[in-house]
């Protein structure tokens, strides 16, 4: 992928919100709940990542007050 290209405005947890739930049993529902669950805290764990990465950098790059 090109970083310099603008992202897609349509993300996957937008078209799963979309997604009609009807036809899955509730074993699958249970399963489709723990894939997201573990989705979001892998979300969460590098969202926390990026955050401890930019402070740092913040902190690197401040300027210094006499």
């Amino acid at each position: 992928m090109d970083d310099d290209l603008p992202r897609v405005k349509g993300d996957a947890a937008s078209l799963l919100a979309k997604e009609v739930l009807d036809p899955y049993s509730q074993d699958e529902l249970a399963e489709r709940i723990a894939l997201l669950e573990a989705e979001i805290a892998r979300v969460r764990a590098h969202r926390d990542k990026a955050g401890v990465h930019r402070a740092a950098a913040d902190a690197l790059f401040r300027p210094r007050t006499s």
